[in-house]
Order: structure tokens, then sequence, then C-alpha cells
């Protein structure tokens, strides 16, 4: 039995992580012949104290989204995958990605990157990867390793 993914999303924030999540997905995009949503959460959590010292945060960090984004659907297109949509949205990732965005474009299968967060902190406060495995309605793929994706 193989399956078939057409709505893939995958949430990429510049780590190597994210990078290894997005060479993932455009493969198995392009075997599938799925549209990929590539998506960047700006978490507002992050820079709310900061934002009160630096106006300039959020400008900064919607910009640094819409390059890193506008790069991997350039890459991802160089690679065959002819449907490519981008979105930046504003909030927690944790709920963002498995339910709000999923949701948004009827994804069948979210990639995510392996989060590096210390047992300590993924204790206190879990890792976006893992609530996402839990929350979603769909297939979720945490990519750990840059092994290529098996070919079908």
């Amino acid at each position: 039995m193989t399956l078939t993914y057409k709505e893939i999303l995958v949430a990429v924030d510049g780590s190597k992580e994210a990078e290894l999540a997005f060479r993932k997905s455009v493969a198995i995009a392009s075997r599938n012949n799925a549209t990929l949503h590539l998506a960047n959460i700006i978490d507002t959590r992050s820079f709310a104290a900061i934002e009160a010292y630096d106006r300039s945060i959020a400008e900064r960090a919607q910009n640094f989204a819409e390059e890193l984004l506008a790069g991997y659907k350039q890459e991802a297109e160089k690679h065959g995958v002819s449907n490519v949509h981008v979105m930046v949205e504003y909030g927690s990732p944790k709920t963002m990605i498995s339910k709000d965005l999923a949701n948004k474009v009827n994804a069948d299968l979210i990639i995510v990157g392996a989060t590096g967060l210390n047992t300590v902190e993924r204790f206190l406060i879990g890792s976006v990867s893992e609530n996402i495995v839990r929350s979603a309605k769909c297939d979720v793929l945490v990519v750990r390793t840059d092994a290529p994706a098996e070919e079908e």
C-alpha cells in the first residue's frame, strides 16, 4: 500500500532541523505531485518583552520570514515542485501549525524538524514538534536526519 499526499505543510524557522525538514518535504512533494505549503510562524511571545525597547523587531522578523520562504520556494520550484505556497503567520507555533494552518490548507501531511531542546526545557514547556504530533489530525513527519527520503 502506498500513501499519496496532496497537501503538505512544512514549518520552517531558519534552523538546521527546519532545513532538513524542508529538503525531505521537497522530495515527498515532488514524488506525489503535491502542493507544498511553506510556513513560518513568528512567535509573538518570544519578542514581546524586547519589543518594548525596540519597536522594529516585528518588522525585522517579518522581513526575515519573507526572505527565508522566498528562498525555499525558489529552491522547491527548481527541484520540480510546481505548486508552492508561502505563509507568514503570527502566534504560537505549537497551536498554529497543527490546528490553524493544517486546517486552512487541508493538510494531509505536516513535516517539521526535530527540536534541540534539552530535557528540562521539554519538561517545562514541551517541544513544538512534540505538540504537533499530539494534536495534528493528519500524518506528521518529524525529521531528525539528512538521510534521503525513500523512493516509492
